[in-house]
């Protein structure tokens, strides 16, 4: 997917109304997981990512900042994440436990 000609969400944007299941996309612009939840807003806002699985069976829950991913818009309008993070790095990370 050719990711240059997506529009960049702003941090007004960064909501969990926009990001709630938006894909995420590796450094080798493949699936690695989506976002199943959103704390607070904005720039400040936290992102929890099911990392791997099939169909949200098996992924593992892990909670980062949304600075941290690259969030935007594609043609169709729907949102989707860039990360610089592989799937494996994010398997890493603690457990994210509400």
């Amino acid at each position: 997917m050719d990711h240059s000609k997506h529009v960049r969400l702003l941090d007004t944007d960064l909501t969990e109304a926009t990001l709630n299941g938006a894909t995420v996309y590796g450094p080798q612009d493949e699936k690695i997981g989506s976002v199943s939840e959103v704390i607070g807003t904005g720039g400040d806002a936290q992102v929890v990512l099911d990392v791997g699985g099939f169909l949200g069976i098996g992924s593992k829950p892990v909670q980062v900042s949304a600075r941290e991913l690259q969030f935007m818009r594609d043609a169709n309008g729907d949102v989707h994440a860039v990360t610089s993070w592989t799937k494996d790095q994010l398997k890493e990370m603690p457990d994210y436990r509400a």
